[in-house]
């Protein structure tokens, strides 16, 4: 019988209640020993390259339940789950991923990786320079998408993965994903890019740089060269601030703070905050130095303005994809104003006229852009279901094959 509180709730700890993955670790995988190190699109070389990394759930037999979850711009590997019991908070997706979830691990092999750049445990702006023993600051390559895919790449070569069930992914999740199916066709029985782009437009590229600029004019930023001292914790926080707007919506900010006093009565008439909305700006900011790295935000920010998928194509989507046989889902939101819907329907008309098969629904919801990591009820039913038909197929394509191959 499970324990419970004086209020009648459940008791037992979060890591053993129905529906968690439970106690996780990190795991580490390091490639791109020089002098065999990691091309970049820029033309740099970066080696060698570690990236921290979760699993969840099982591997089959056949190894073909592998979903590669790829997370946005603040994200890490940490999806789900607890890395210890006094861990306050479980995974950035913890309500997604686990026994019985939209990504449900009694059927499932759910991996994520925190991208190159980062700087939760991957190769990023912070990591030691072998060459000079210091943190490589901004000596660190510029990186792109692409190099982000390929280095996740060189992890599922490592856990023995030659197709991939699926490659999710929501905001900068989903370029890789759209990337993923782009580059390795036979690699990737499913794609499903959520509140998305095919190519970053000039507004997302004007308010990546504004954040930057944040940072820039932190007198501590010291040209990404803090390390060892006190870093631009102010250019931070306040390029969080700027992101943190863009991930709601009007509707949302009205219905959570409307025009709500914080801890006054009265207007003060003064320049301490007055307003619930601002408390929470400078919440969310004051506490994301905490957990990331400023060189690491410049470095995903500028991964995010180059990401454009009909570049090489001259400009025309449609043919950047055809090399494409994937299924898509593909997801957008009807109030996210920083990836609207619009983006998402570019998406689906390119790949409709290449006659893949392709699963769009721009979803009512008032949550922003973030409705992708709250309207997880809603969305379980949509994803949950076509990845199960995904499996299906999946596993007779895959028996079908070994019975041709038996002699």
């Amino acid at each position: 019988m499970t324990p419970l509180s004086s209020n009648g709730k459940n008791s037992s700890p979060p890591w053993t209640q129905p529906g968690s993955v439970g106690l996780v670790q990190t795991q580490y995988f390091t490639f791109a020993q020089p002098p065999h190190e990691l091309a970049l699109e820029s033309g740099a070389t970066l080696g060698p390259v570690t990236l921290a990394y979760e699993t969840y759930g099982a591997l089959n037999a056949g190894r073909s339940n592998a979903i590669l979850i790829v997370h946005a711009l603040t994200g890490d590997a940490h999806i789900a789950g607890y890395h210890t019991p006094e861990d306050a908070k479980p995974g950035w997706w913890d309500e997604a991923v686990g026994p019985g979830k939209m990504y449900d691990t009694d059927r499932y092999f759910v991996i994520c990786s925190n991208i190159i750049g980062g700087c939760q445990g991957s190769t990023g702006p912070r990591s030691i320079n072998p060459a000079t023993g210091r943190p490589y600051g901004l000596s660190f390559p510029v990186i792109t998408i692409r190099d982000i895919v390929e280095a996740q790449r060189h992890l599922i070569d490592h856990l023995g993965i030659e197709r991939l069930l699926a490659v999710v992914g929501g905001s900068m999740g989903g370029m890789q994903a759209l990337d993923w199916a782009a580059r390795y066709p036979d690699r990737v029985a499913a794609c499903l890019p959520i509140a998305t782009c095919a190519r970053s437009s000039a507004q997302t590229i004007a308010l990546n740089e504004v954040g930057r600029q944040a940072i820039y004019a932190d007198p501590r930023w010291r040209r990404g060269d803090y390390y060892g001292s006190e870093p631009p914790n102010d250019g931070l926080a306040l390029a969080r601030m700027i992101g943190h707007i863009t991930y709601m919506s009007d509707t949302s900010m009205r219905e959570k703070f409307g025009r709500r006093l914080q801890t006054r009565e009265r207007l003060g008439f003064d320049f301490e905050t007055d307003f619930a909305v601002e408390s929470y700006l400078r919440y969310r900011g004051g506490s994301f130095p905490n957990r990331f790295d400023a060189n690491s935000y410049l470095y995903v920010t500028k991964a995010i303005d180059y990401f454009d998928m009909a570049a090489d194509y001259g400009g025309d989507l449609a043919e950047s994809f055809k090399r494409i046989k994937a299924r898509f889902l593909v997801l957008s939101f009807t109030s996210d104003w920083l990836y609207p819907s619009y983006q998402s329907q570019e998406i689906v008309r390119a790949l409709l006229k290449n006659g893949l098969d392709v699963t769009y629904f721009d979803i009512e919801s008032d949550y922003g852009h973030d409705s992708f990591l709250v309207e997880v009820e809603l969305l379980t039913e949509m994803i949950g279901s076509f990845l199960a038909r995904v499996y299906r197929e999946e596993t007779r394509r895959r028996t079908r094959r070994e019975t041709l191959a038996r002699p």
